[in-house]
């Protein structure tokens, strides 16, 4: 046992388990009213974009959880927040109290992090050997680079922010 494969495994777990269970939050929530509002920010078609994050979060979360796939959870995650940023958050400001980016952006820093150092010892890639090959600076540009264009992508293709929105920052 090490101490960064104990502070490796809390820190997947911890950042996991927030944003799988902001997946299930959707769900219970009832993912009519998230696509709703999906619609209402402009990600259309809400239906298809609310059972995508919410069950992209779930997947994602419970992939960093587990330490399997790690670097491709840790993507979907910066792509899942980086959405989550330009569409709801970043004219908010900062701190989240106020709806702003600060939250989103703490989980994709967790995420490009754990991308770069890997999923650690006590991890499902450790397992079946695939946590050195996908770890350092592969991980942070699959982590980090992919997950951003991954992001860039979904907005160019669905994003069209609300007229109200557009006009306001004419």
């Amino acid at each position: 046992m090490t101490e960064f494969d104990l502070a490796l495994t809390i820190l997947r777990s911890a950042a996991g388990l927030t944003l799988a269970a902001h997946g299930v939050n959707k769900i219970k929530g009832g993912l009519d009213g998230v696509a709703r509002w999906f619609d209402s920010i402009g990600m259309r078609p809400g239906k298809v974009h609310a059972r995508l994050a919410a069950f992209g979060e779930i997947l994602a979360g419970l992939l960093l959880t587990t330490g399997f796939l790690t670097t491709f959870a840790c993507l979907g995650f910066v792509g899942l927040m980086t959405v989550a940023a330009v569409t709801v958050h970043a004219e908010k400001g900062f701190f989240i109290l106020d709806e702003g980016w600060e939250y989103v952006f703490i989980l994709s820093v967790i995420a490009i992090t754990i991308g770069l150092l890997g999923p650690g010892d006590w991890s499902l890639d450790a397992a079946v050997g695939i946590d050195e090959d996908l770890d350092g600076f592969v991980g942070l540009a699959i982590a980090g680079g992919g997950g951003i264009v991954a992001a860039i992508g979904i907005l160019t293709a669905f994003y069209r922010p609300p007229k109200a929105a557009a006009e306001s920052k004419a």
